[in-house]
């Protein structure tokens, strides 16, 4: 183990590797924690950490008195599901709850000091991507919380998911049938069809969509939440998002990969990225800071993949962003300064404690 990464994320990437490129397969149990904490030099509560992650993100499963098993099935078909109820998702949330809202201090601070550093060249107009430093500062962001590679380049800054919704379909074209999961946010439908693409609803199942589903649409285009669909709380497994990649492999296909507040996943990691993990430059990675900063701060963020940047340039890059650079210059700060992931910490650790009963 180096001492790049904590030692618990370390072993659970390793154990993950080997578990989708097919060392240990479905079915297999794999060694216990006191075997694996001897082999590997590490504590006990190391690697009760890393097989914790394990399970929840759905490579394997704990079975009382009898281990721990592989339950990610490599895609030589569709994975195959049991039917489960659909369970609601919450319905407070994070933003709303003054308990749980971004500091109005510290974003006070922060616009005083951006207002003071910038002075007069607030007033310039935003480049139609989004300011500069907007972009790098999420770059970076994704880089060091959601194991992404994105160029400042990929990245695009608009009003909201609704406008990026928008740009998607100016971008891919008219012509191309949208799948989204059933039930879903309905702005996602809404917006789709106000731009006139016809839209196929594929079933959700307490893992993800449908895996028939999917396999029988004709849509071109799949429009994803992962982490948690609203509003029937459903997280995708990690069986299920390497079926998403697995569909879009063929035919030209694309995934848009809506994140929506994912940073509060209540893991001791944020939930892997369907970008990261693809290898195919298909995804188009959407998120907002509706939910980690306010609802009030209408700034969203696409991070297309290298291959659609020329696309997106002749298509749509004619467009001004609807961002105001103070905005972005605020948000900048936020990332860069750290208050940003220290506030989405603090309310991971906040609602960990909530959930346990304990201190974490």
């Amino acid at each position: 183990m180096n001492n790049q990464k904590p030692a618990y994320l370390q072993l659970y990437e390793k154990i993950r590797d080997k578990i989708t490129q097919g060392v240990w397969e479905y079915g297999e149990r794999l060694p216990s924690r006191r075997e694996t904490a001897r082999e590997d030099g590490l504590s006990a509560i190391t690697v009760e950490h890393s097989y914790e992650l394990l399970c929840q993100e759905g490579y394997i499963e704990s079975r009382p008195r009898s281990g721990y098993y592989v339950i990610y099935r490599p895609l030589d078909g569709f994975a195959q599901v049991s039917p489960r109820p659909l369970r609601p998702a919450a319905p407070a949330g994070y933003a709303s709850d003054r308990e749980n809202s971004f500091p109005f201090s510290v974003l006070a601070r922060t616009m005083r000091r951006v207002m003071t550093e910038y002075g007069e060249t607030l007033l310039n107009k935003s480049p139609n991507t989004g300011c500069d430093a907007l972009r790098q500062a999420i770059s970076r962001y994704l880089a060091r919380n959601r194991g992404m590679a994105a160029a400042p380049e990929q990245i695009v800054i608009g009003s909201g998911a609704e406008y990026l919704y928008g740009l998607v379909v100016e971008m891919l074209g008219r012509g191309k049938v949208y799948a989204i999961e059933s039930p879903s946010y309905e702005k996602i439908e809404q917006v789709y069809r106000a731009k006139g693409v016809a839209c196929d609803l594929l079933p959700l199942e307490h893992d993800g969509i449908r895996s028939a589903a999917l396999s029988a649409t004709r849509a071109s285009v799949l429009h994803i939440t992962p982490y948690r669909s609203f509003p029937s709380g459903v997280t995708a497994s990690a069986s299920k998002r390497r079926e998403y990649i697995h569909w879009a492999e063929d035919n030209d296909r694309f995934i848009v990969e809506d994140d929506f507040e994912s940073e509060f996943s209540l893991l001791r990691k944020p939930e892997e990225t369907v970008f990261s993990r693809s290898k195919k430059e298909n995804v188009i990675y959407l998120n907002t800071f509706s939910r980690t900063v306010s609802p009030s701060i209408r700034v969203g963020y696409m991070v297309l993949p290298p291959r659609l940047i020329p696309l997106f340039a002749a298509a749509v890059g004619f467009y001004s962003c609807t961002v105001p650079a103070f905005e972005q210059y605020v948000l900048a700060q936020l990332m860069d300064n750290g208050d940003f992931e220290r506030h989405i910490n603090r309310i991971r650790r906040m609602e960990r404690k909530k959930r346990t009963g304990k201190s974490v």
